[in-house]
């Protein structure tokens, strides 16, 4: 009952207050999906259309390049996806050395200042307005209905965003409370508190999780070892973010909490992208932003193969990103959706650029290449892996509880981790080891096992 209060009435003037169109953009979602792919892209050229107009008349560093592309914008004129791709891309230090020339801060509703988590390096802060708010949320409600869970219905948020972290005052709980949603922080993730975060889940009764794929499964193997089975009868689904959904994580949090698993991706500065449906596929939010799928070269690859997203979001009117280059690793796909929706499918979401390891002799691999090493060593706990150069590689990991003052375990460990380290990444290879006692989350909260400052090479797709 408390439900449909939350999602008739509460929820609605929540949006209103704020200024955000959310709930008719979620209503034109639930339509625009069932659109043929060549009505759905053609809605897809005229928000483009629309969005570069705004450039050009707000954005003196956008207006230049789409002068010099020569796009047309006339009044009978629409801009075709060729034309689109004459621009040339910007990334992460465009947006931030160029945001006052990029910035609209007088777009309607106002611009808030906001910043990405800096967990792939520094933060960037940009402009982020009421239309895309409304557009993340509006994806973010039909995503959930996909699987039987609506807004308004009990919520529980294992997440570390500083934004959001920061704003747990009495006001911030009261409003929680009173739409329906729990925030657990993925900054404190201790066996204590894990055990503190199981109590309030059962307590609390959620109908959906929502987390960092990372906190999910350090909370899943509490369970785990723990013994402890968790009662959540109404639960539905639990989906992850912020990060690559690694195939034992899915598994370990479907035994953890007994419900399907679903992936959301996407980030602050990119926005909503894409969600796993109940089919098993990715599909792309394509209504709100055009994905490109390029290689070092700038040119789209083939279906089955690896390259960067590159995002031109058609609501980021505040601070636009066009031809967004998001350092995220996509594999094409050709399919249709098998539900008969018209949005674009994603094959798979690889992970960032920097979650791929370079050996001593230039192959590159997956970052889950080392990762089984590790996971593979009975009594290891958490752990990270941190390539400084292509002949260093850090390790640092934490025993399980009953190993850690076990030196026969340890030495065995290392020995066993340097081995099949070495082996591939080459015997050059330096593996420095670390135990430790914990890992400390990123500023973002996420819990990476892979952190890479080796550059990848320019012309690398994902298929060498």
């Amino acid at each position: 009952m408390y439900s449909k209060i939350v999602r008739n009435l509460l929820f609605p003037l929540h949006e209103k207050i704020m200024q955000r169109p959310t709930f008719s953009f979620a209503a034109d979602l639930e339509k625009s999906q069932w659109l043929s792919r060549d009505a759905l892209e053609q809605l897809q050229l005229d928000k483009l259309k629309a969005l570069l107009n705004i450039a050009v008349a707000h954005s003196p560093w956008h207006a230049e390049r789409i002068h010099d592309a020569q796009i047309p914008l006339g009044a009978s004129q629409t801009p075709t996806f060729a034309d689109l791709a004459r621009l040339p891309t910007m990334d992460k230090s465009d947006a931030q050395s160029h945001r006052e020339r990029i910035a609209w801060p007088g777009v309607p509703g106002g611009g808030s200042l906001y910043n990405t988590g800096g967990s792939s390096g520094q933060p960037l802060i940009f402009y982020y307005g009421k239309e895309r708010q409304a557009s993340d949320a509006a994806n973010r409600i039909r995503a959930r209905r996909w699987w039987g869970v609506d807004f308004g219905e009990r919520e529980v948020f294992l997440w570390g965003a500083p934004v959001e972290l920061a704003k747990t005052d009495r006001i911030k709980q009261v409003r929680d409370g009173l739409m329906n949603q729990l925030l657990l922080n993925a900054f404190e993730m201790s066996a204590k508190n894990m055990g503190l975060y199981a109590h309030a889940m059962e307590k609390f009764q959620p109908t959906c999780i929502y987390g960092y794929a990372s906190s999910l499964t350090l909370f899943a193997n509490y369970l785990a070892t723990s013994g402890k089975t968790l009662h959540l009868p109404q639960l539905k689904a639990v989906c992850t973010t912020g990060e690559p959904l690694y195939p034992n994580q899915r598994t370990a949090i479907k035994r953890a909490f007994g419900v399907p698993v679903a992936n959301e991706y996407g980030s602050r500065d990119a926005g909503f992208i894409a969600h796993e449906s109940p089919e098993g596929q990715m599909l792309a939010s394509s209504e709100t932003m055009i994905l490109e799928i390029l290689d070092a070269n700038g040119q789209p690859v083939a279906p089955g193969q690896t390259g960067e997203a590159v995002i031109t979001g058609l609501h980021s009117q505040a601070q636009p990103f066009i031809r967004y280059r998001t350092g995220d690793m996509l594999k094409a796909s050709a399919e249709q959706c098998k539900a008969g929706r018209s949005l674009h499918v994603i094959d798979e979401v690889v992970g960032r650029s920097t979650d791929f390891i370079i050996a001593a002799d230039g192959t590159i691999m997956h970052a889950l290449a080392v990762i089984y090493v590790l996971r593979a060593i009975d009594g290891m706990g958490e752990f990270k892996i941190i390539q400084h150069s292509t002949t260093e590689l850090e390790v640092q990991f934490v025993p399980a509880d009953e190993y850690a003052n076990d030196s026969r375990w340890q030495q065995t460990a290392e020995q066993a981790i340097t081995t099949q380290l070495k082996q591939r990444l080459g015997q050059s290879t330096e593996i420095i080891l670390n135990k430790m006692n914990s890992i400390p989350p990123e500023k973002s909260g996420k819990h990476r096992y892979v952190v890479s400052h080796v550059v990848l090479p320019d012309g690398y797709t994902g298929e060498g």
